[in-house]
């Protein structure tokens, strides 16, 4: 059988060049090899407050996308978090074995708790366990992360190794898969900050749905860096962040990337990074405003039971370990 792999991403805000090269991108070409379930996290959106037609119309928006993007319905499975009730479910139970400590300890809930006191909202703090529920439902094996939720892995390993020493072996400790290209894209405007769909500065990002004329606009406001060479170097944050998303937007050797400005400025450089990216993005917009609303939700239902029925699975094995199926 092969290895499965889960990851998804939330209906809120606007997808940017940057997940679409540091995480769909690599669950195309990852789906070709394992058994892939893609998800579309709308109950970890809610964590925040969330206008609910906007939610519907930014859920199937985000469907289009992960269909245009290549993942194909026919191989992996694709589905929305909140039409398969056991992550919600398991993620009761798994808050039943955490521990305060380990989910005061996140970075993300200090940073978005951060002035909130008591206020925050619960769903923040817990978030992290509702994340482990989604990959442990599925027993994944590979988990595709960014940078910033490497810790959040971090803490569902911990969770099942939990469960599995004192209930019984039951779920598979999962492994991240983090990119070595290209998995962090940093803002336009600030390349010490990872480029993101909740930035305040439209400028930061390049949003998977721009026109050309934005993105060209986009492209001649960002920073640079000092001197002219456009080189990749990590003491030049700013050169090194645009060059890396010309490499990947190309598919072109670094060196030959850096062939290509030799004895160029930042302006005919900013020019070319621009219409590279318009190309890059003009088949998958494309694709984006083709598909049929009714057969998108179609997909999406099928994709709940395939999802389902791995779930029912999970969930009816760790009620019966922890004696909650009282009558089996």
């Amino acid at each position: 059988m092969k290895k499965r792999i889960l990851s998804g991403v939330q209906p809120s805000g606007n997808l940017h060049i940057g997940n679409y090269l540091g995480a769909l991108k690599n669950w195309v070409t990852l789906q070709k090899d394992y058994e892939s379930f893609f998800c579309i996290v709308n109950l970890h959106a809610i964590t925040l407050p969330q206008e609910p037609e906007k939610l519907k119309r930014k859920t199937l928006e985000l469907a289009r996308i992960y269909l245009a993007a290549g993942i194909d319905p026919k191989v992996s499975t694709i589905f929305v978090q909140s039409d398969v009730p056991e992550h919600a479910e398991l993620a009761w139970v798994l808050t039943c074995i955490s521990r305060m400590g380990e989910l005061e300890r996140m970075t993300q809930f200090k940073d978005k708790s951060k002035g909130k006191g008591e206020s925050v909202g619960v769903g923040i703090f817990t978030y992290p366990v509702l994340m482990a529920s989604d990959i442990l439902l599925y027993k994944a094996n590979l988990v595709p992360v960014g940078q910033d939720q490497k810790q959040h892995l971090e803490l569902t390993r911990d969770l099942a190794e939990r469960f599995n020493r004192d209930y019984g072996e039951t779920f598979v400790i999962p492994e991240p898969y983090i990119p070595p290209v290209g998995a962090k894209i940093q803002s336009l405007q600030d390349p010490m900050k990872k480029m993101s769909k909740s930035d305040q500065d439209p400028n930061g990002s390049i949003f998977l749905l721009d026109d050309a004329d934005v993105i060209r606009k986009k492209i001649k406001r960002a920073v640079t860096d000092s001197g002219t060479e456009v080189k990749f170097d990590k003491s030049r944050p700013a050169i090194n962040n645009l060059l890396t998303i010309y490499q990947l937007v190309t598919d072109l050797p670094a060196e030959e990337c850096e062939n290509r400005f030799v004895g160029k400025g930042y302006g005919y450089f900013k020019t070319e990074l621009a219409e590279a990216i318009i190309e890059f993005l003009r088949p998958f917009q494309q694709k984006v405003r083709s598909y049929d609303e009714q057969e998108l939700i179609e997909t999406l239902k099928s994709g709940a039971e395939k999802a389902r029925s791995v779930a029912c699975q999970t969930l009816r094995e760790v009620y019966e370990k922890m004696g909650l199926n009282y009558a089996s």
